[in-house]
């Protein structure tokens, strides 16, 4: 069996965050309260924006044989093979241990960092890190 090349959010996950868009924008439309019209109006907009997100952003990272490609709502960026650097990194927060994955990109002057988590992938961070590392020549 031959391992992924690409990594999204998952279907579900994105399907889960259109579903409660929309029930928070029927909600806020039946209400007849201003304050729960407000408050669902906006829960609606970052809902749908998160949804968003996953739909259009697909797939997250790609990988071919001349380097990685990222996508980010400015577009799409491929960083090649020599010039990215491919690390894991650990986080604690709200007491949870969180692993990201890292792409450091530098080209000169030029530097950027990408963090990518296990919901941008789709996947757990270590493994999609292992794949990297496994095709990287």
């Amino acid at each position: 069996m031959t391992e992924p090349r690409s990594w999204s959010p998952r279907p579900a996950v994105v399907g889960v965050a259109w579903a409660l868009a929309a029930a928070a924008l029927l909600t806020a439309l039946l209400s007849a309260e201003p304050t729960t019209r407000l408050l669902l109006g906006t829960a609606t907009a970052f809902l749908a924006a998160l949804a968003a997100y996953g739909t259009f952003l697909r797939p997250k990272l790609a990988v071919d044989d001349t380097g990685l490609t990222v996508r980010t709502v400015t577009g799409p960026r491929h960083l090649p093979w020599h010039e990215v650097k491919v690390k894991l990194a650990h986080t604690r927060r709200l007491g949870r241990e969180m692993t990201t994955l890292e792409l450091d990109w530098e080209r000169g002057e030029d530097e950027q960092l990408y963090v990518l988590t296990i919901t941008d992938l789709g996947a757990d961070p270590r493994d999609v890190a292992d794949v990297l590392h496994a095709l990287r020549p």
